[in-house]
């Protein structure tokens, strides 16, 4: 379990952008990726290839109160991971997600909210926030690759929680300070992903040295990494994730999630 630092909570990483961890009193799941190794079709005309099972399976969860659905894509939410969602009681994603999700789904859109009942009194808030899944305009990378949301997690005496997302934005990211800083944990998507025929081989995730601008906008005191290994299209690993945050002064907020 990943837990760095006083008054943070574990976190488990299953890989990819799958992490399950409890706050507030409910267990959330994100990005739901559980499918053995593999090619999958993606949006844009693009193949994924899964290239490292996932650090254990759809049958080591306990129950889940909520999942948190950043977008379709098969490296977020593949057929088993769909599969896991119709034991959920509460999905949270795009308001542009597949109706297919069926009856529990509550859509988002940026800095729209859900309340949360919390077992024990009080609530969990769930704002969605930008992210922009390419370097291009946010209209004409959505027409392309869809809409993707990242999430933030507040309630009374809680950590204030960050789930970037697919994002390759800055600029979405200082809205997102704007409102938030500073955060308390940061889940943030890496892995400097690339496809020859989309957008000159450019990022369309943050690569290292923005993930680690990314923590200093937020002012995060805890940064955990996800989707920097597993697929071919992932660029920069732990390696270059660990050398950006040492260059920028922020090696100490770096919390690596442990995966069992």
């Amino acid at each position: 379990m990943s837990q760095h630092g006083a008054g943070n909570f574990p976190i488990r990483h299953f890989g990819s952008a799958t992490t399950v961890f409890e706050y507030g009193g409910l267990r959330f799941l994100t990005d739901l990726v559980f499918d053995p190794p593999g090619t999958f079709d993606a949006d844009g005309g693009t193949v994924v290839t899964k290239t490292e099972a996932p650090n254990g399976h759809a049958t080591d969860l306990d129950s889940i109160d909520v999942a948190l659905v950043t977008h379709e894509h098969p490296d977020h939410l593949d057929a088993s991971g769909r599969s896991v969602l119709s034991g959920v009681p509460l999905i949270l994603t795009t308001s542009s997600a597949g109706q297919e999700l069926g009856g529990r789904v509550t859509h988002l859109s940026d800095f729209e909210s859900a309340e949360i009942e919390r077992p024990d009194g009080g609530t969990v808030t769930v704002t969605a926030v930008g992210a922009i899944h390419g370097p291009a305009p946010r209209e004409d990378v959505e027409s392309l690759l869809g809409q993707v949301i990242g999430f933030v997690l507040t309630g009374e005496s809680l950590p204030t929680v960050y789930i970037s997302g697919d994002n390759a934005s800055l600029d979405e990211v200082k809205k997102t300070a704007d409102r938030f800083a500073p955060v308390d944990t940061a889940i943030i998507y890496a892995g400097a992903p690339r496809f020859p025929g989309l957008y000159d081989n450019q990022c369309i995730v943050l690569d290292s040295a923005q993930a680690a601008e990314a923590a200093r906008l937020l002012g995060a005191r805890r940064v955990v990494p996800v989707h920097y290994d597993g697929w071919a299209h992932l660029t920069e690993g732990r390696a270059e994730l660990q050398a950006a945050f040492a260059a920028a002064g922020l090696t100490d907020l770096l919390d690596w999630p442990q995966t069992a």
